[in-house]
């Protein structure tokens, strides 16, 4: 981890977190994504999610027209989801052809049960096709405020396991986290994890502009916070669940606490909830409102 003498200041702490910021799509924001590539730096990290009312062809023509576009795709593969090893190899071989193998982002994925031998995550690293099939680099989720379904103390040891099983496979990583409305619990998660010997870069979740209610709904499914909680965090009223809300308090409240020689190499992620055309005009407005 780097060794860094001094703490930013707050302008230059956001410009940091703003350096090689990463967001994601779905396999059908194919189009928005078009519209947005002038507003996004190119060679930008953009995640292509494994949706379980998507199929393969619609996520490789994501991937393609992330890579045809001047960015860097990373898909994500979904280990319960994966049926067989074969069907794991047919993935990462489409992929490789399209040369959008690089870099993969792995992540348990939704059905409770299994589909095939791939339990979880760590499963699917410890198989050995990732970088058979060309892949370099790998992303991980870290819960900062924890996961309904699962105790903390499995948490830390599947981080720790899975950053030890990259080292093993020669394959560089970093972690994504899952996305939150307050900056403290995040920053103490992620020096924990520093304490932990894990130094692979952080891509802090970071909600994108959208409706009050929507972001309330994702908050709800995945454990984030109380409503009340988010509501003075992130600095909007629960009884206007009709208006948008962006994440500039909460970056803000990020830079404030970030030391990069406790936290490291932190970056932000982009969870494009109110679509990637919104969070892309949201972060150009935000980054040249910095700058001014």
């Amino acid at each position: 981890m780097d060794d860094f003498s001094t703490a930013p200041s707050p302008g230059s702490a956001v410009a940091l977190l703003l350096e090689d910021f990463s967001l994601e799509m779905t396999g059908k924001d194919v189009t928005g994504l078009e519209e947005a590539r002038d507003r996004l730096p190119p060679g930008t990290r953009i995640n292509v999610t494994f949706l379980g009312n998507e199929d393969l062809a619609l996520r490789l023509g994501a991937a393609r027209a992330v890579r045809r576009l001047g960015f860097v795709p990373v898909p994500h593969l979904s280990a319960r989801r994966l049926r067989s090893r074969a069907e794991l190899a047919d993935v990462l071989a489409a992929l490789r052809s399209d040369g959008a193998a690089d870099h993969v982002f792995v992540v348990g994925g939704d059905p409770a049960t299994p589909h095939g031998p791939y339990g979880d995550s760590l499963t699917l690293i410890r198989s050995g096709l990732l970088q058979e099939y060309g892949v370099r680099h790998v992303g991980v989720s870290g819960y900062p405020e924890g996961h309904p379904a699962i105790a903390e103390p499995v948490l830390w040891s599947a981080i720790e396991d899975k950053s030890a099983a990259l080292a093993r496979h020669g394959l560089s990583g970093d972690v994504i986290t899952q996305f939150g409305f307050d900056a403290a619990p995040v920053l103490t998660w992620v020096e924990a994890l520093r304490k932990r010997g894990i130094d692979a870069p952080v891509r802090i979740g970071v909600p994108g502009p959208a409706g009050v209610k929507r972001l309330m709904t994702y908050a709800a499914r995945f454990g984030v916070g109380t409503s009340a909680s988010i509501a003075r965090k992130y600095g909007f009223s629960l009884t206007n669940l009709m208006g948008t809300a962006g994440p500039d308090r909460f970056i803000h409240a990020l830079a404030d606490g970030y030391e990069p020689h406790r936290h490291g190499v932190m970056k932000l992620h982009f969870y494009t909830f109110g679509g990637i055309g919104a969070t892309s005009r949201w972060i150009a407005d935000f980054r040249a409102g910095e700058r001014a």
